[in-house]
């Protein structure tokens, strides 16, 4: 059964950081891409970042370039979002994705498997 767990969201102020884990189960992590979505309420799901299998390529979306870092340890089964500088733009429920295999998408489409969400409130 492929389980795909989000933590680390929270309460911060704007300026600060967060670091989002997001630790995955029933299946072999290291041969699949992962990925990082958000969703605002009444907005569409938004493509965050991506990691490639091996962590060699990584793809960022236009609002989140330079502030968000994703990593990802193979050993550990687990993908990392690393936020600084953060914004009340930011503000919404993050999600971890798993991706088609071969594949470092960037939209929805790409992906398989989701987690279940962690908020993330920045205050101004």
């Amino acid at each position: 059964q492929v389980q795909l767990v989000e933590s680390g969201g929270g309460l911060v102020q704007a300026g600060g950081s967060l670091r989002l884990s997001c630790t995955v189960s029933g299946y072999t992590f290291s041969n699949y891409g992962m990925g990082w979505f958000r969703q605002a309420p009444g907005k569409d799901r938004e493509f965050v970042a991506s990691i490639s299998s091996g962590g060699a390529n990584t793809y960022y979306g236009d609002s989140v370039k330079g502030r968000f870092t994703i990593s990802r340890d193979n050993a550990k089964k687990t993908v990392y979002l690393q936020m600084n500088m953060l914004k009340s733009e930011d503000t919404a429920v993050y999600y971890c994705a798993s991706a088609k295999r071969g594949v470092v998408a960037t939209s929805i489409d790409g992906y398989d498997y989701w987690g279940q969400g962690t908020q993330v409130t920045v205050s101004s």
